[in-house]
């Protein structure tokens, strides 16, 4: 292992989940980490060296990574391995390896956002406030993941860092725009990683990758810098089950007075009732939220068992749809409206560099009035009205996450499919970025061709740890098990994704999927 660099991946590449770890500790949560180490089980220092070699394994056959940086991480386990052994560790989280999404701030190193517009220059001395509450909870910074420009859509790929395949069939999107954060956290690359979700965004890839993410109560994490896209935008843990999520949740939550918009305390812990259960819980179950778009046979079945399984726990479950009007228009108000802002300050040199698929979405953003942009605000009020009506007779709400399982790299939507834009094929996440409410995926199952199927769970504003709690109980009853990625034929790296994991790489990939593009000059 080097410092900041692209990882070397080796030749003759086999199971991502099984050769290059030996010792088994790149597969264990968050959770037994803590425990591991507090019994003096393994060190800090052996799982970093692990999950380093991990995600040095798996980056040419997915492109999970924008950077990786061993030298620091190595340097971050030796000390948090110095406080175990003393017994004063630093916090819930001391000495566990996470990964961010390239969207939030981690001092010491640029975060670019997936675009040849934002400069590599520093000073980059500053962490959001979710990564500075990792940092003082001793946690282990592997690296930053992969993102769309600005973390615009629904899969990942973009002009500076190329495309992020899926864990389970490389020349298959791992969804976005948290898709490098899924993709790591399903092979072992870390047990942890920090999404961002405006539209669906750990979710969406979390159900194409066969994990859990939770999109918190708005305000719930503090996010900072302010996003372009308002209001609409969370920070949330992607893991591989609920029980690490809690434990994220616990660490990443709280007040920070740089975001205005912050909540209050969490009194207890979101760990607290987690085992509780679903017994008595009111559930409505709703195939298709409404019927607007085509729900896949299989994936309508693996959802449906998952409500069977709620209702055998105890649940009351009835089948019931909330009633939400068509938002896809307020939304895309909303959402071109912000990137047309943070692209506003582009010279048309500069503009000439972004995504295509993103320029439309600014100068469709731009063309939108203050009358538009109001009234797509009324919109989201009257469903928040709408929704908090409706959980005072339910306290969750299930759908399918997503109404696909993932498709071919190369576009924004599935080849041959009706759907113009990302939206098209997320109509089950981005209504309740409108609402602010919490939402979660976790798997249910997989298709005919072993690609997994996420179920999402939603609850009212506020009630993060009762939707946590409830993905809790489908994990312990083993309704959220999925079989681990396949192995991958040794010459999948010719065949997938292979991105940069340093910024100076400008490669491209071979096979169907695309690279990054050349750098620009003076970029």
């Amino acid at each position: 292992m080097t410092g900041t660099t692209e990882p070397a991946g080796p030749t003759g590449l086999t199971h991502p989940n099984g050769s290059a770890d030996p010792s088994g500790l790149t597969d264990l949560t968050a959770a037994r980490l803590v425990e591991g180490y507090a019994r003096g089980e393994f060190t800090p220092v052996e799982v970093a060296r692990a999950v380093l070699e991990r995600s040095e394994h798996i980056q040419p056959v997915v492109n999970a990574f924008v950077r990786l940086d061993a030298e620091t991480a190595m340097e971050q386990a030796r000390r948090s391995a110095g406080r175990w052994r003393r017994g004063e560790p630093a916090g819930l989280l001391d000495g566990v390896p996470v990964s961010v999404k390239d969207i939030l701030l981690l001092r010491g190193g640029p975060t670019l956002r997936g675009s040849w517009t934002v400069p590599a220059d520093g000073p980059w001395d500053e962490d959001a406030p979710s990564v500075a509450r990792l940092r003082e909870h001793g946690a282990v910074f592997t690296g930053k993941t992969t993102t769309p420009e600005f973390g615009w859509k629904g899969v990942t790929d973009s002009p500076r860092h190329g495309a992020t395949g899926n864990p389970y069939a490389p020349g298959r999107t791992a969804g976005g725009s948290s898709g490098g954060s899924a993709a790591a956290v399903a092979l072992g690359a870390g047990p942890l990683s920090l999404g961002t979700d405006g539209g669906g965004s750990v979710r969406i890839p979390a159900s194409f990758c066969g994990i859990f993410a939770l999109k918190p109560t708005y305000g719930r994490v503090p996010l900072y810098p302010a996003s372009a896209y308002g209001t609409l935008a969370h920070v949330g843990p992607m893991t591989r089950d609920a029980r690490d999520a809690a434990l994220l949740m616990d660490v990443i939550t709280g007040p920070d007075a740089r975001d205005w918009s912050q909540l209050g305390p969490v009194p207890g812990s979101f760990r607290d009732g987690l085992d509780g259960g679903v017994a008595g819980l009111r559930v409505a179950y709703s195939p298709d939220l409404g019927g607007r778009v085509e729900v896949d046979r299989e994936v309508a079945a693996a959802v449906r068992r998952a409500v069977e399984a709620l209702e055998g726990l105890g649940a009351r479950v009835e089948e019931r749809d909330p009633g939400l009007p068509d938002c896809l228009e307020a939304f895309h108000t909303l959402w071109f409206s912000g990137a047309a802002r943070v692209t506003q300050h582009l010279d048309p040199e500069r503009r000439a560099l972004l995504d295509p698929g993103l320029r439309e979405a600014c100068e469709q953003g731009a063309a939108r009035s203050a009358l538009d942009y109001l009234a797509a605000v009324d919109v989201r009020m009257s469903m928040g009205r709408l929704m908090g009506a409706f959980h005072t007779e339910y306290d969750l709400l299930v759908t399918p996450t997503l109404p696909v399982t993932a498709f071919e790299l190369g576009g924004e939507v599935p080849p041959g499919s009706p759907y113009g834009r990302w939206t098209g094929w997320t109509p089950f996440t981005y209504p309740f970025n409108m609402t602010q409410q919490p939402a979660a995926s976790l798997p249910c199952g997989v298709d005919g061709g072993g690609l997994p199927i996420g179920v999402q769970l939603v609850g009212a504003r506020h009630a993060d740890a009762l939707v946590l709690r409830a993905a809790h109980a489908l994990y312990e009853a083993g309704a959220a098990d999925v079989p681990p990625p396949p192995a991958l034929a040794s010459d999948s790296a010719s065949d997938s994704a292979s991105g940069s994991a340093s910024d100076s790489a400008s490669g491209s990939a071979s096979g169907p999927v695309p690279g990054p593009v050349p750098r620009p000059a003076g970029s």
